[in-house]
């Protein structure tokens, strides 16, 4: 089986940076670049793109709402077209970046309370998915298993990895448990392996209040800016290779 590990990469701005992307870069397959919205300049992108050409990992578009104070975690009135073009900004930016490396721009990852806007409106969630496939039909969508996005990117005719989180907690309906709840962040080493484990095993995760659900996810999510991301990420890529699983790019597990 292959199996995917992706984060969020390039979350700085000018010489301030969220995490050691050089290191990290070297554990994951998959790096969602910030296109310069919510993280990220042209120079920062052009480093992660780079860095993951170098290392042979997977390049996709991270975009994010215009905020960087608030790191693109905070909601902004906006309407579904203005949306929209906040979202082909971004990932046009990132894929002349790209183009301008030799890279191909596989997949795209939407950030925070971007992905938070289009997973909850079925009619936005289509709009963007719709204008996704105009500018790249074969861009693999990254999305939670039952969600919206990954039903309008289907409608659309996108392809999609669907994502585990085994840092987060899940409830009993599948959601991830609100960060600021008690148990919601997984920190301790030896419950991570155990979660990561029961994933790779059985494909099932078990929840908050102790249920099991399952997990159709083929690729695991780490966010760089949880503190500790880098041994995360080792964690996770050590249990993969403990099971006997590859660990591939996108592009390579939705062609499998």
């Amino acid at each position: 089986m292959k199996v995917d590990i992706n984060s969020d990469m390039g979350e700085g701005f000018g010489p301030y940076s969220l995490c050691d992307d050089e290191a990290l870069m070297q554990v994951v397959s998959s790096a969602n670049i910030a296109c310069g919205f919510h993280a990220g300049d042209p120079e920062t992108m052009a480093r992660m793109v780079r860095l993951a050409k170098a290392n042979g990992v997977g390049v996709g578009a991270h975009p994010g709402l215009p905020d960087r104070l608030g790191f693109g975690r905070r909601e902004i009135p906006s309407s579904h077209d203005e949306l929209r073009q906040q979202m082909l900004y971004q990932l046009g930016a990132l894929t002349a970046v790209a183009k301008g490396e030799g890279v191909p721009v596989a997949h795209i990852s939407f950030h925070a309370a971007m992905g938070n806007m289009v997973n909850r409106d079925p009619v936005l969630a289509d709009l963007i998915m719709d204008a996704v496939r105009t500018v790249d039909p074969n861009l693999i969508v990254f999305a939670m298993p039952d969600s919206v996005i990954a039903t309008a990117a289907a409608r659309a005719g996108l392809k999609t990895l669907l994502l585990f989180l085994a840092d987060r907690a899940y409830d009993a309906k599948g959601k991830l448990v609100a960060r600021g709840l008690p148990g919601a962040v997984i920190k301790q080493e030896d419950a991570l392996r155990a979660r990561v484990r029961q994933f790779l095993r059985h494909g099932t995760v078990t929840t908050i209040d102790g249920a099991t659900l399952a997990m159709p996810a083929r690729s695991i999510l780490v966010h760089s800016d949880t503190p500790g991301s880098l041994d995360l990420a080792r964690i996770v890529r050590s249990e993969i290779e403990a099971s006997g699983a590859t660990i591939a790019p996108a592009s390579q597990i939705v062609e499998s």
